[in-house]
């Protein structure tokens, strides 16, 4: 048992530059690593969390470049720090298929290696879907699942990405969405995320 199973679902979509990407898998590694979210991810009644890395593109472009990864001590969010920071760009850019990201971040959810109290879903991205299906239908059917989804906006190119984020991205328990400006401040937005993430108290 974990006390929260999260999935990062990354947009590498062609709106992403390769130095962009590398400031996103930096960005996230320094997040982990922070010790104020080392130890919300350990403090909760069952001291342990599950992480898994999705990477996004088009309707057809999905990949899981860091599978489920049991965070149980220090070392282990170390070593997941290490791989998130390495983990490669093996999608090619294309467009933004935020819809089909959410369903294959549900569905691997549902293949966790145990259960969690909570489930989390993390959209980090800097652009509204331009491909595939609705994400705000298929938000709905996830959050019907007791799934919560976040988003983390970059708003260097679509300022008013926030709003459609909590329009159509967000949903389910405690969800939220916060913003940075560019990617040069993603580090700071990714461990401000994961804290608030980490520290929610479960619903009962």
């Amino acid at each position: 048992m974990a006390d929260l199973a999260l999935v990062l679902a990354i947009d590498c979509s062609a709106s992403v530059t390769f130095d962009e990407f590398n400031l996103i898998a930096g960005g996230t590694a320094a997040a982990l690593r922070d010790p104020l979210v080392g130890a919300a991810l350990l403090g909760g009644r069952e001291h342990a969390a599950l992480a898994a890395t999705l990477l996004f593109s088009g309707r057809d472009a999905q990949d899981v470049v860091v599978g489920w990864t049991r965070l149980a001590t220090r070392a282990d969010i170390a070593h997941l720090a290490d791989t998130v920071e390495n983990m490669p760009r093996a999608l090619r850019p294309g467009l933004t298929a935020t819809g089909e990201a959410l369903a294959a971040a549900a569905a691997l959810l549902a293949s966790a290696p145990e259960p969690a109290s909570r489930r989390i879903i993390d959209v980090a991205g800097d652009g509204r879907a331009n491909d595939g299906s609705d994400p705000a239908a298929i938000r709905d059917r996830i959050v019907q699942a007791g799934i919560t989804i976040n988003a983390l906006c970059v708003l260097h190119e679509e300022p008013d990405f926030l709003d459609y984020a909590t329009r159509t991205l967000i949903g389910g328990p405690g969800a939220f969405a916060m913003a940075c400006a560019d990617y040069a401040s993603f580090r700071e937005g990714m461990r401000r995320k994961l804290l608030r993430e980490a520290r929610e108290v479960p619903m009962v």
